[in-house]
């Protein structure tokens, strides 16, 4: 895809992506919120909600290295849900590379 394809795509992507991981953000509040009393009452946490915010932290990585223009690999849904960012690739991009200019 061409670079000036690649930006207007951008577009479509920031809207899509964004109001997902918007919404998506104000039910990770919520779980913290649920996680955070349940420890302090019981003493342990729930591990699943603790999984489903690292996934919500791996795609607001990933969406923030797209739109900053650092990556090309879109967010979720456009992409597989990638589910911990250990595992994600953050090699910088190879078109980031010095230019050598002709003087």
């Amino acid at each position: 895809m061409s670079e000036r394809k690649e930006v207007f795509m951008r577009i479509v992507v920031v809207i899509v992506s964004g109001i997902m991981l918007y919404i998506w953000a104000w039910l990770i509040y919520f779980f913290v919120v649920v996680n955070f009393l349940h420890t302090l009452f019981t003493g342990f946490r729930y591990r699943e909600l603790a999984e489903v915010s690292e996934i919500w932290n791996t795609q607001k990585y990933i969406f923030w290295r797209y739109i900053i223009f650092q990556s090309n690999k879109r967010p979720f849904p456009f992409e597989k849900l990638e589910k911990n960012i250990s595992k994600h690739d953050s090699r910088p991009p190879r078109h980031f590379r010095k230019r050598k200019y002709n003087k």
